[in-house]
């Protein structure tokens, strides 16, 4: 039995933000000293001093509610469904915002890359998807993405949008610490990752961003990608949804955007 799950926690988040006990220590303004005795067991934090920490360590919001009842105090941050009364104004504002970004296509996600909402512009991209058990709930975006019966046959540019899909979620994973992401990953792993271009994206230096370049019909569009999150989110649920949009890299892109819409 775990006699010290907080400080073990602590510890924990500590090592995985490469943070030296003093240097937590000096940026919460405490000893390192009574740092050492938390991590240690040998003092108990109060529930100011959990949140202090994890508000330095930057632990996402679920996590520090696991830390709060890991030393004997109730969670700080509600987790409601994305349904609940509460979280209607917030929901209303994403559905906004994905309307407001057609032609382009854009899609809100959670936080293991599950679909939640998706504006008109997407049906289009989704067409041809070989296996349709891709497309049933919960789809999960990345999977359908680099799934070789899914999108991935289309992406023209799949090694390179593959390695950034994989840094990113091994980034995120590496903020979150959350199983089911690394799951995730491990699968996406063993999926092809298409042919290696003949150089470097970086050596381009034109590039500006990792686009993404999808067949469609007959026609290759190129696009760049954004996230979209809540600002000083209280509620656990509404912290862990992002937005993601999609933006014409060139004006032939656009202009077939815009005429699939017409569509």
């Amino acid at each position: 039995m775990d006699t010290n799950p907080v400080g073990n926690l602590i510890r924990e988040w500590r090592i995985r933000r490469r943070m030296s006990q003093l240097d937590l220590a000096m940026e919460a303004e405490i000893s390192q000293r009574h740092l050492s005795f938390m991590e240690s067991g040998r003092s108990l934090p109060s529930r100011e001093m959990v949140l202090r920490l994890a508000g330095q360590l930057s632990v996402p919001l679920r996590q520090r509610n696991q830390m709060l009842l890991a030393a004997g105090y109730a969670p700080s941050f509600g987790e409601r469904p994305l349904d609940h009364p509460s979280l209607a104004p917030a929901m209303d504002a994403v559905r906004m915002v994905l309307k407001g970004h057609e032609p382009y296509p854009a899609l809100a996600v959670d936080r293991h890359w599950n679909l939640i909402e998706g504006n008109a512009a997407l049906a289009p991209l989704l067409a041809g998807v070989e296996d349709a058990a891709l497309l049933e709930p919960p789809v999960n975006v990345l999977r359908l993405s680099l799934h070789p019966r899914g999108i991935a046959p289309r992406i023209v540019n799949l090694h390179e949008w593959r390695a950034h899909l994989i840094e990113r979620l091994k980034h995120q994973n590496d903020t979150a610490g959350d199983p089911v992401l690394a799951a995730l990953e491990k699968e996406l792993l063993s999926y092809p990752d298409g042919p290696r271009p003949g150089r470097p994206v970086q050596g381009d230096a034109g590039i500006i961003a990792h686009p993404l370049r999808l067949r469609v019909g007959d026609a290759v569009l190129s696009f760049i990608s954004t996230t979209t999150v809540f600002g000083t989110p209280l509620d656990v649920t509404l912290s862990e949804l992002a937005i993601e949009s999609f933006f014409p890299a060139d004006e032939e892109t656009a202009a077939r955007l815009r005429t699939l819409a017409t569509e």
